[in-house]
């Protein structure tokens, strides 16, 4: 009883401290994968990565990576970027959460000649349950330049960006 009260109680602290990935720099908290990174691939163009946790959504991971791009541009003296390439891929997992399914299996099967094999599966023993987590990374091929490029729709001013997207940027904790 003791040992269930305390990793229940574990458990609730663990989930306590898991939040969305914050805006920051890839491997900044402890090492972490999540985050933005980006590679310079000529002088003006760059590729840049947003990575999210996942309880990071779609749509927070994307706004991240626009915020990257506009914030690289302003840093590198531009004033405007194009987005020559964008996408955003998904990684789903399924995981078994009962720690039990792996050793009391239990499973009969058995052979009806019209209709094949059937499986039964014990409700006591095979209740099986899971937890199904979703990952975003969004990856984007950035032209800088002075001027529009007249590319449309993508086609970003790098000040406008920061300024609309700014308040929705949730920075990593200090402390």
């Amino acid at each position: 009883m003791r040992i269930t009260a305390t990793l229940m109680l574990a458990g609730v602290l663990l989930a306590a401290c898991a939040t969305p990935t914050p805006y920051q720099p890839a491997g900044q908290a402890g090492g972490s994968a999540y985050g933005y990174s980006e590679q310079a691939i000529e002088r003006d163009r760059y590729r840049i990565t947003f990575a999210g946790n996942s309880l990071t959504d779609r749509e927070t991971v994307e706004t991240y990576l626009l915020y990257r791009a506009a914030e690289l541009t302003h840093e590198r003296g531009y004033e405007h970027f194009t987005v020559v390439q964008r996408a955003t891929d998904e990684e789903t997992r399924r995981y078994n959460t009962d720690p039990f399914y792996s050793r009391f299996y239990v499973d009969y099967r058995y052979f009806h000649p019209r209709y094949g094999w059937y499986g039964w599966h014990d409700p006591f023993w095979n209740d099986r349950r899971y937890r199904e987590t979703t990952r975003y990374e969004a990856a984007a091929e950035i032209v800088m330049g002075r001027s529009r490029s007249g590319n449309g729709a993508n086609d970003f001013n790098a000040s406008e960006v920061l300024r609309n997207l700014g308040p929705d940027i949730v920075r990593p904790e200090v402390g």
